[in-house]
């Protein structure tokens, strides 16, 4: 319970208080500054962009905020147009529904795509326009963080170079789960 609410408070306050402030500097405001700027730069070659949180999906018990709709919303409201924007987690376990999502982002129809490690990474070929990844959280292993950026390290991708971010806030369970 302690490390959930550790991870939680980490990643957004108001996963833990939904009533807590939207802090401008949060990693979230951050990741949404960053994921605007490379979907604007990139505007003419549609380049894709994964972000990856494994905690405030929409389908949580707190339903007074998630992390996946507070970032769209933000996105929307910088002018990212909403069909741009998809979540994993909405296509459900229909494999069809899948394979149709990573088609809309291999053709950089879906531009921004939010999931976390499990559904978004292990079996997910979104890598031909992908130009960046996005990790809000940090995963219990390595090999969880390998599996993430592997949906765009790999051939078939027109972008040479990938860039990567990870969000750590300062003394949370974020610096613990990586030195660990």
């Amino acid at each position: 319970k302690i490390t959930g609410d550790g991870k939680k408070a980490a990643l957004d306050m108001r996963l833990v208080d939904p009533n807590a402030e939207d802090h401008p500097g949060s990693k979230v405001n951050m990741a949404v500054a960053n994921v605007y700027k490379i979907w604007k730069e990139n505007k003419d070659k549609k380049s894709t962009q994964a972000i990856f949180s494994d905690f405030g999906v929409p389908s949580e018990a707190n339903e007074k905020f998630n992390v996946y709709d507070d970032i769209k919303a933000k996105l929307i409201g910088m002018g990212v147009p909403a069909h741009e924007i998809a979540f994993i987690q909405d296509v459900g376990d229909s494999e069809t529904k899948r394979m149709k999502l990573f088609e809309r982002v291999n053709a950089g129809e879906v531009r921004v795509i939010l999931g976390g490690t499990e559904n978004l990474g292990t079996g997910v070929d979104i890598q031909q326009k992908l130009i960046a990844i996005h990790h809000l959280d940090a995963p219990w292993r390595p090999d969880m963080v390998e599996q993430r950026n592997g949906r765009g390290i790999r051939e078939n991708n027109e972008n040479k170079e990938v860039h990567i971010f990870q969000y750590v806030t300062e003394n949370t369970f974020d610096a613990y789960i990586f030195q660990a």
